[in-house]
C-alpha cells in the first residue's frame, strides 16, 4: 500500500498517472479487443497515442479547459481513447450509457452543459439529431465509428486531423494543460443512474480516481499480471475503479464484445479475473444447475443429490453453524470438482478471481463459488464514493460482508443503522445541487449513504438494506426487500427478476418475472405470455416461494405472487444498465397487478 502511495506522490490527474505508466510499459499490452472475429492487442504506446491525437482534436474544435465533454458509448477500446483525448485536453468526462433514450440523453447533456459529444455509431447519433433542437451548447458531435459529415457531425479521424493542424500552430499547448492539472480538478461527472428519480450529477475529482486506483492496486485487488474482462459500461462508478486501477497497475484490460458474449469472450481470452454485478453470478449459477440436473442418468441423479445437499450447507452456513453428511462429502469429492472444472474451463481456465459489486450478492451465490474454491469478492460503494468503499480481499474473504474499508476510508454506523463514511473516495458534491450535496454530507465531512448496514468485530461490513427502500406493513413490521429478493432468485432457475411487495400492505405479496427458456421448456409453450399461464410454471414459481417462506418470520413471509406477461428489460425501462431493477418505476407501472394481489386496495 505504501509503495503504491509513493509511486503516485508526485502525479496530479488521471491523465498523468496514465502517462506514466504508458511511459514504463509503452509496448506491453495495455487492451484486447475483437476485430472481425479476431482478437488484437493495443500497445500502452499505441493507446497514448490514441489519445492524445484526440485531445489535440478537442483542442482544436475549442474545447477549453474544465469543458464538458460527454461520451455515449457501449464498453470498448474507443471509449477509452475519448475519454483519454477528453482528459488531456483538461476537459471533463460526462459518460452516458448507450441504452439511455434520446430524452435522457438530452437531460444530461443539458445539465452538464457539454459542448462536444462522443457517440458510438449512427444507432446514438440519430438520438441525438432528434434532440439537436433542444442542445444548443453541443458545437460538434464525434463519431468513434462511421464517418461523419465534417461540420457538426466529426469522425474521430477528422477530429484528430484537426487537432494535427492545431498542433502545427501552437505545439506546447496541450502539454501545458496536462502539467497545469491538479488532483481538486474535476476529472468525470457521473449521473446516478435514476433507480429513485432524476439522475443527478456526481462530481469526481483527479484526487478520487487516484485514491481509487492507489487502493485497488495497493491492496492487490487489481494486480499487474492480471488480465481483466471488462462489460461494465464506464458510465457506472464500478467501471471507473477498475479504470483508475487500470492505469496504476498495467494490466491487461479485455473488453468483451457484450454482456451476452460475456462467457463466451472469456473462453476465448482467458482472463484472471472478472468484475460484474450480481445478476451475471445469479445467470452463471443458474446456468449450472439448470445443466446440471437435465443429465440424465446416474450423472443427473448423483448432481441433483448434491445440488439438495448444497441446499442444506448454505442454510446451516447462513445461520453460522457447520454441516456435514456422508452426501455432502460425496459430493465434495465426486461432484463440486468437476463442476469448477466445467466452470473454469468456460471461463477460459486461468480465472481465480470474481468480483462482485454494485448491489447486494446473494449469500448462495457466494456460498457455491467458494465451496468450488473461486475467491468470489464482494465489495460495496456507490456512485458518490467511487465505488471505493470496503471489499473482502483474497486469503480474507469472510462470506456475508462486503469485506473491511479500504484503508483511509473511515466508516460508522449511525444510531438508526445508517452507514456513514468519509475519505478521499467521497464525490466532491452534486453539480449544480449545494442544497443536495448538503444533505447527504454533513459538516464533519461525513457521506450518509442511505444504507442500513453493521460492522462486525474483525472489521468487516455488513449490508442490510437500502434505508429509503425498507418497507414497513400495516402492523408496523419492517422489512428488508433485497434479502428476500435475493433468496427468491436463487431458489429456481425459472425465475429471472423479483420485486417485493409490501409497503403499508396488510401482508407482503412479489411481482415475478421468469426465465423464458425455462418456462417454455416446462410448460411446453410457444410464447413466454403463454408459459406464464401455464399451471406447471405456477406451481413452480409457488414451491420456490414456499421454499424461502419456510425461512424467513411470519411477518415477512409472501403470501401471494404475480407473474407478469414479460421479462424487465432495459429497452422497457425497469432495468438500470447494470440489470438492477428500477423499484419505483416497476411498482407505479404495474400498480393495477400490485393492488389486485390486496382484493383492488390501492395505496396513495
Amino acid at each position: 500500500m505504501q509503495k503504491q502511495r509513493s509511486e503516485l506522490a508526485n502525479i496530479q490527474s488521471v491523465t498523468q498517472l496514465f502517462r506514466q505508466r504508458a511511459g514504463i510499459d509503452g509496448q506491453r499490452t495495455a487492451a484486447r479487443r475483437k476485430v472481425s472475429g479476431r482478437w488484437e492487442d493495443v500497445t500502452w504506446a499505441q493507446l497514448a497515442k490514441d489519445g492524445e491525437e484526440t485531445g489535440w482534436g478537442l483542442i482544436a474544435v475549442g474545447v477549453k479547459r474544465g469543458d464538458m465533454v460527454s461520451i455515449l458509448a457501449g464498453t470498448r477500446v474507443e471509449w477509452t481513447v475519448a475519454d483519454l483525448g477528453v482528459a488531456a485536453a483538461g476537459a471533463v468526462a460526462v459518460p452516458i450509457y448507450q441504452s439511455n433514450t434520446p430524452e435522457e440523453c438530452q437531460y444530461i447533456l443539458e445539465n452538464a452543459g457539454a459542448v462536444v459529444l462522443f457517440v458510438e455509431d449512427q444507432k446514438q447519433l440519430a438520438k441525438i439529431r432528434q434532440q439537436r433542437a433542444r442542445l444548443p451548447k453541443i458545437h460538434h458531435v464525434v463519431l468513434l465509428e462511421g464517418e461523419g459529415d465534417g461540420e457538426w457531425v466529426l469522425s474521430l479521424e477528422q477530429l484528430k486531423a484537426r487537432g494535427q493542424e492545431h498542433r502545427g500552430r501552437v505545439p506546447r499547448e496541450l502539454e501545458e494543460r496536462i502539467q497545469s492539472q491538479t488532483r481538486d480538478d474535476l476529472s468525470t461527472l457521473l449521473y446516478t443512474s435514476g433507480t429513485t428519480g432524476v439522475p443527478k450529477g456526481v462530481m469526481i475529482t483527479n484526487d478520487n480516481m487516484l485514491f481509487a486506483s492507489e487502493v485497488a492496486v495497493g491492496t492487490r485487488l487489481l494486480a499487474r499480471e492480471d488480465s481483466h474482462l471488462l462489460f461494465l459500461p464506464f458510465a457506472h462508478s464500478f467501471a471507473q475503479i477498475i479504470k483508475a486501477a487500470w492505469f496504476g497497475s498495467g494490466l491487461t484490460m479485455i473488453f468483451a464484445e457484450s454482456v451476452d458474449k460475456l462467457v463466451d469472450n472469456a473462453g476465448e481470452t482467458s482472463p484472471t479475473i472478472l468484475s460484474a454485478v450480481p445478476r451475471v453470478y445469479e445467470k452463471a449459477f443458474n446456468s449450472v444447475v439448470s445443466g446440471g440436473t437435465a443429465n440424465p442418468g446416474l450423472q443427473g441423479a448423483l448432481f441433483r443429490t448434491a445440488m439438495r445437499e448444497f441446499e442444506l450447507y448454505a442454510k446451516a452456513k447462513a445461520n453460522g453453524q457447520p454441516y456435514n453428511s456422508l452426501a455432502f462429502t460425496v459430493a465434495r469429492k465426486l461432484v463440486f470438482p468437476k463442476v469448477k472444472d466445467k466452470l473454469c474451463k468456460r471461463f477460459g481456465g486461468r480465472i481465480t478471481k470474481f468480483v462482485s459489486g454494485g448491489a447486494p450478492l446473494a449469500k448462495k451465490i457466494a456460498y457455491f463459488f467458494d465451496l468450488l474454491g473461486f475467491d468470489m469478492l464482494e465489495g460495496y460503494g456507490l456512485t458518490e464514493t467511487i465505488a471505493v468503499t470496503s471489499v473482502n480481499l483474497p486469503g480474507q474473504n469472510k462470506l456475508g460482508t462486503v469485506g473491511r474499508p479500504f484503508p483511509g476510508v473511515e466508516v460508522k454506523i449511525a444510531e438508526d443503522g445508517e452507514i456513514l463514511m468519509r475519505g478521499r473516495n467521497i464525490m466532491r458534491g452534486y453539480f449544480g445541487l449545494p442544497e443536495a450535496t448538503a444533505e447527504v454530507i454533513d459538516k464533519e465531512g461525513y457521506f450518509h449513504t442511505g444504507d442500513i448496514g453493521e460492522l462486525d468485530k474483525d472489521g468487516y461490513l455488513k449490508i442490510t438494506d437500502r434505508k429509503k427502500d425498507l418497507i414497513k406493513t400495516s402492523g408496523g413490521k419492517y422489512i428488508a426487500p433485497q434479502s428476500i429478493e435475493g433468496a427468491l432468485k436463487t431458489a429456481s432457475q425459472l425465475l429471472s427478476q423479483v420485486v417485493v411487495i409490501g409497503d403499508r400492505r396488510k401482508y407482503v405479496s412479489v411481482l415475478v418475472t421468469v426465465a423464458e427458456a425455462e418456462a417454455k421448456k416446462l410448460s411446453g409453450a410457444s410464447s413466454y405470455a403463454e408459459a406464464t399461464r401455464s399451471p406447471a410454471v405456477r406451481q413452480a414459481v409457488q414451491e420456490a416461494i414456499d421454499r424461502v417462506n419456510a425461512t424467513l418470520p411470519s411477518y415477512e413471509t409472501i403470501k401471494r405472487f404475480t407473474i407478469l406477461d414479460r421479462d424487465f428489460s432495459q429497452e422497457t425501462g425497469e432495468l438500470t444498465p447494470t440489470l438492477k431493477v428500477k423499484r419505483k418505476l416497476a411498482t407505479q407501472k404495474f400498480r393495477k397487478e400490485i393492488d389486485a394481489m390486496y382484493e383492488g386496495e390501492s395505496v396513495d
